[in-house]
């Protein structure tokens, strides 16, 4: 039967209690994290959210009443214990202190008790590290955040929110709510729709970001914004991605590139060394979109080792390997990668890298094994002469032990095979340390990219983004080559944020959108409102958006996102827990003009 806490007030959470508050009195209150029954002696692990805290019930000191309830004591029980701080007491074959605990120095011995909630037998224990499934931690999603890891990362989650907030208060910038039901854009990502009743046939848009708001916003004088604002987006999901999620949202006016990157440094700065006590060197490296791919196949290069990207097309250009030959014939290239000190990897290995690398477009991978003798085992060594090979192996940096790995093909191709590859093989390697924070600003990313799906241009990040200017006599010529004033924060590999200098003046607004095939129309449509605001003077302006999530779990350490989420979604949009999306009642629908048919009808 549960009892009420009339009458009584929390003292301490369970680790506030210490060696200072010994001989005084307290009450604290928690769930049972395991109970052990020594015969006259009951020992109680009490856990809430700041940790555990050891209480002992002997009859003599809390009453027959009390010991009594105490010996039903279960796990995760809520109960309420009011006693008195000792230091622990061990004997000759035990030590008294539990090193493992912040509170292993003391204990509570119990006075009174009460039952405030019982509980039944959990499907899973409650405890760091679970081994559970995470289906069913997810099910029961309300327990799995009782867990002191799972507790530990929400925590951390509210410091960054709230250290954010402080940051960029003292630095200008003004927290401003944008709404959450808007006007569908869908250029992008696929929107999540919302009905109007009132507006039969109508439907709002959940945003994918606040983009348009936020230029509005300096559009009407405000100067620096910010928010941690929650954004949506129907698409394939990922470990690091969710159909809702946070983004910490800024925008500054009268800015560039420069003045973007320097506030973000100082906040990012801030976090890592308030909250995890690491020192961000200043200031974090950039590196052009450009150099990023060139060097390691990825616009979110890991810094944390090398296994850098070679070209040597150049090397190979006159070999018979028909590999290299044809990929060469057809414009693309040969580049490689040298793992060192793998070069006794065993055969079945350098096969399934192999099967890796096909996964991510290669038709095959070429590799030169030097052994510690300096004797090469090569797949196409017999297409090449020795002084070929020589090159190539210099050109590679090769030495006694390393292994060299080469892809062929075209461009993008090989940039993707030899950036997976480089990072499977890191992996293999043990070389990604999760202390390790290497960051990183990639910058100057191409304008626009070529959707062979649409069969035009589309916008790498969205259409308000500016142009560099050195580049926009190219925008008809040769738009491909026009580069952007964009930037994207990287951080071990994982993109953090990204943002841009935005488009202020009507005249290459227009142009943005006539090159992305909008007719005026279509753009008036779509952006009208921002494009009727311009008219009316707008400042140059910027901005940035970090994922929050993705950074809370890089900052703890986590693999997973939804380890970071208080309620996650899973892989296919759905709460395990609450079970949505769920069907509605037939009355709702009717509301609102919504007729569902049956699957499989047109």
């Amino acid at each position: 039967m549960a009892e009420s806490m009339k009458g009584l007030k929390r003292s301490h959470r369970c680790t506030e209690v210490n060696a200072a508050s010994i001989g005084s009195k307290v009450t604290v209150m928690g769930w049972v994290q395991k109970s052990r029954n020594k015969g006259g002696l009951i020992f109680v692990d009490l856990r809430d959210r700041s940790g555990i805290l050891q209480i002992i019930f002997e009859e003599k000191d809390c009453k027959e009443e009390s010991f009594a309830k105490a010996e039903r004591l279960r796990s995760e029980f809520v109960i309420a214990v009011t006693g008195t701080v000792e230091a622990r007491s061990g004997n000759e074959d035990k030590e008294a202190v539990n090193k493992n605990l912040a509170t292993g120095s003391i204990e509570v011995r119990a006075e009174s008790l009460r039952i405030l909630s019982e509980s039944e037998t959990p499907p899973f224990p409650i405890e760091e590290n679970s081994r559970t499934k995470e289906e069913l931690r997810l099910k029961y999603r309300y327990l799995d955040l009782r867990r002191p890891d799972i507790q530990r990362n929400l925590m951390l989650r509210s410091q960054i929110a709230i250290l954010t907030r402080q940051f960029l208060a003292e630095e200008g910038f003004l927290e401003i709510e944008t709404p959450t039901l808007i006007k569908s854009t869908p250029e992008g990502a696929r929107d999540y729709l919302v009905p109007s009743r009132v507006h039969p046939g109508s439907f709002y848009a959940l945003p994918q970001s606040p983009q348009i708001f936020k230029q509005l916003l300096m559009c009407s004088g405000y100067d620096r914004y910010f928010q941690l604002a929650r954004c949506y987006r129907d698409e394939d999901l990922r470990a690091d991605r969710q159909p809702e999620f946070t983004q910490i949202d800024m925008e500054l006016s009268f800015v560039d590139v420069d003045d973007v990157l320097d506030v973000n440094e100082r906040l990012l700065a801030r976090l890592f060394q308030e909250i995890l006590g690491k020192e961000i060197p200043q200031p974090i490296p950039r590196m052009t979109w450009q150099e990023a791919m060139d060097r390691f196949g990825s616009d979110k290069p890991d810094l944390r080792f090398g296994m850098e990207l070679c070209d040597v097309s150049d090397v190979v250009k006159d070999c018979e390997f028909v590999v290299f030959k044809g990929a060469l014939e057809k414009g693309g290239t040969v580049r490689g990668i040298n793992a060192k000190g793998q070069g006794t990897m065993a055969r079945k290995k350098i096969d399934a890298l192999v099967e890796f690398a096909k996964g991510f477009g290669a038709k095959g991978l070429a590799y030169v094994a030097i052994q510690p003798d300096n004797t090469r085992k090569s797949s196409f060594a017999k297409f090449m002469s020795e002084e070929q090979m020589d090159a190539l192996v210099a050109a590679m940096k090769g030495e006694a032990g390393d292994l060299l790995l080469f892809a062929a093909d075209q461009k993008k191709v090989v940039w993707d095979v030899l950036g997976n590859l480089r990072l499977e093989l890191a992996r293999q390697l043990d070389l990604l340390k999760k202390d390790d924070y290497r960051f990183l600003w990639v910058t100057e990313f191409p304008l626009l990219e070529y959707s062979e799906e649409q069969n035009r241009f589309v916008a790498m990040h969205h259409p308000f983004t500016m142009p560099m200017e050195e580049d926009w006599h190219l925008i008809d010529t040769d738009p491909g080559a026009v580069r952007a004033k964009a930037y994207d924060i990287v951080l071990n590999g994982t993109e953090l944020g990204g943002g841009s200098v935005r488009i202020h003046q009507n005249d290459i607004q227009s142009k943005m959108f006539q090159v992305l095939g909008f007719t005026p129309e279509q753009a008036n449509e779509q952006f009208g409102f921002l494009l009727t605001a311009f008219q009316y003077g707008v400042p140059p302006h910027a901005g940035l958006a970090y994922g929050f999530d993705r950074l809370a779990m890089l900052m703890s350490g986590c693999d997973n996102i939804r380890e970071v989420i208080a309620f996650p979604k899973v892989k296919d949009a759905s709460c395990l827990m609450c079970q949505a999306p769920a069907p509605v009642d037939g009355k709702q629908l009717e509301e609102l003009g919504i007729e569902i048919g049956e699957e499989g009808e047109e």
